[in-house]
């Protein structure tokens, strides 16, 4: 398992957890989503995955769920 870590900003609950977490699930390999929230801030996220994480496939997903890398 290999691990990369991220910076999501603008998550301001629970609902906006949720969504990013979703979104990210949905990239092929990974297999665990950890945020720790930091509402109204940037929010580190954690992305457990097996093989290598297609950067574009990550940052697209944050963008689907509504919300930007920081």
């Amino acid at each position: 398992m290999n691990t990369t870590d991220i910076s999501v900003q603008g998550m301001t609950c629970g609902h906006c957890v949720a969504s990013v977490t979703e979104e990210l699930q949905e990239i092929g390999n990974v297999t665990d989503v950890t945020v720790d929230l930091n509402a109204g801030g940037v929010s580190p996220v954690t992305i457990t995955h097996e093989g290598p994480l297609d950067e574009a496939a990550v940052r697209a997903a944050v963008d689907e769920a509504g919300y930007s890398l920081a």
